[in-house]
């Protein structure tokens, strides 16, 4: 349990604490199994032999074929490779579909590559935060490099109909790729079922640590490096491995494999209390995103008559997010839940609580206690 003089942690789409099975691990390749992998003695197998478990581990959570996996830095690192790497191998077309709430790691590549003579199509979403498969499809064409959309919103939790997405893209030739890094670890994501090219995941969003990622390649999906070197990652991804974190990924990739359903039915029952709590005591308190088909730790609310970054400046014990930034000459409202058509006014009340496994009733009925009373404070 957190101690108890800390804030209830309620950030997890930000970040997630370690989990001790992972720390155990990587702590023998950061003490005594130091080989470098790519080395052929004794000590380098046993750091590949810990390098391909772990590849096996992930593939193994998201049904793909280890060798269809490649390590990066993290889901940055994994996006910018999917999508330029993408670009510069595929020249003969420069259109890429997007949507308006892609996180910035997807966003800037895109952006990028407009700078360069690409056009870049962001379709809207509806009032719950969804895509629509009838707008994408519409910007489809033979032209149409790459259709990159992220597999859930880190801010509202809503999930995106790949499946339908992807089919779609595929009748005009164009590669799919997802960011998965918010739903990995937390919902079932098979990327055979959502028929996607490419895949990125986030180590730091499923207890393992910050600074690893991982990007799913079809096989015979062609990518250009974005880095050049050695063979390391058959080339796509060379530089030494970081065998510990690499080893820390797949533990936790094993771990939500085995009980991926139970705590996802446990944070679930959690996050519909705290919603139940704030709701019944704070009157027109509304949430952001789809009351359903979104990811079972993630409660986005919007406050009333109040901004987002106040309430939490007066609830210091409650440690959370808002979507909004903050600027010299005032505070803006989250672009994602102003793209769902709230209207700046409220949306600049919004609140992200996303749960996890160290979470309990008990703080979840701090919390709410904690956030009502700030909210009191704030509006009077």
């Amino acid at each position: 349990m957190a101690n108890a003089s800390l804030p209830i942690y309620l950030d997890h789409n930000a970040s997630t604490p370690i989990l001790p099975e992972v720390l155990d691990a990587m702590l023998p390749y950061l003490r005594d199994r130091y080989g470098n992998p790519s080395s052929a003695h004794h000590y380098g197998r046993v750091s590949r032999q810990a390098v391909e478990l772990a590849r096996q581990q992930v593939a193994t959570l998201i049904e793909c074929e280890p060798d269809e996996l490649y390590f990066t830095s993290g889901g940055t690192e994994a996006n910018n490779l999917a999508i330029r790497g993408a670009a510069a191998a595929r020249p003969d077309r420069r259109c890429i579909v997007t949507s308006v709430i892609e996180h910035p790691a997807t966003l800037e590549p895109c952006a990028f590559l407009q700078r360069n003579g690409y056009r870049v199509y962001h379709a809207p979403v509806d009032t719950l935060g969804r895509v629509s498969p009838v707008d994408v499809t519409a910007a489809l064409s033979t032209e149409v490099l790459l259709l990159t959309i992220m597999h859930a919103n880190s801010e509202t939790g809503t999930l995106q109909p790949i499946d339908e997405l992807s089919g779609a893209a595929r009748e005009f030739g164009a590669l799919i790729h997802s960011d998965a890094a918010q739903s990995v670890g937390k919902v079932p994501v098979s990327v055979r079922r959502e028929q996607v090219d490419l895949m990125s995941i986030v180590g730091h969003k499923l207890y393992a640590p910050k600074g690893i990622g991982a990007l799913y390649v079809r096989a015979g999906t062609k990518l250009e490096p974005l880095v050049r070197g050695a063979s390391h990652e058959k080339g796509l991804r060379p530089g030494t491995e970081n065998v510990a974190f690499i080893a820390g990924l797949g533990k936790a990739c094993e771990i939500a494999m085995k009980d991926m359903d139970e705590e996802g039915q446990r944070i679930r029952r959690l996050r519909n209390q705290l919603w139940t709590l704030l709701a019944e005591s704070i009157p027109d308190m509304k949430l952001n995103g789809d009351p359903e088909n979104r990811l079972p730790n993630t409660l986005n609310v919007r406050f009333p008559a109040v901004s987002g970054n106040d309430l939490l400046t007066a609830c210091p014990s409650v440690a959370a997010s808002t979507g909004s930034a903050c600027h010299a000459n005032g505070e803006s409202a989250s672009a994602v839940i102003t793209a769902m058509g709230i209207p700046e006014s409220e949306a600049i009340g919004s609140v992200r609580l996303s749960l996890g496994r160290q979470n309990t009733p008990e703080q979840i009925t701090q919390a709410a206690t904690a956030l009502i009373t700030a909210w009191q404070q704030v509006k009077n």
